[in-house]
């Protein structure tokens, strides 16, 4: 689900940001973006799932993470033909790249919205 969500989410932001921003801004925005539906999936699945426990909802965190970044890996380089120079730039923050900060956004959003959710029983 994630990874539908997030390529649609994508798709949306080539046809309507890129060419307003331009690519680099518009993957920095997106992430800003992207963060936010990961956080709203992860709300309306996480009792689904039915991690309780801290160290479970950190282990879906992880393997979220791991199974994001292998697949926008492959997918970038195999399916779309990017350089891994490309790649790697979105994850560089020195470079501006801020994908890092959306990966913690997805390692974490199974413990927030958990605790989120016990805020408001």
């Amino acid at each position: 689900m994630l990874i539908v969500a997030e390529i649609v989410h994508g798709i949306l932001r080539v046809i309507v940001l890129v060419p307003v921003v331009g690519e680099f801004r518009s993957n920095q925005i997106g992430v800003f973006t992207g963060s936010a539906i990961i956080l709203l999936i992860a709300y309306f699945t996480i009792r689904w799932i039915g991690a309780r426990r801290p160290n479970e909802l950190l282990l879906v965190g992880l393997l979220w993470l791991v199974l994001t970044v292998v697949f926008e890996v492959l997918f970038g380089r195999f399916v779309v033909g990017l350089p891994w120079q490309r790649i790697w730039a979105d994850y560089n923050l020195t470079q501006g790249g801020l994908m890092p900060l959306g990966l913690l956004v997805l390692l974490f959003s199974p413990m927030l919205v958990s605790k989120l959710q016990k805020l408001s029983q």
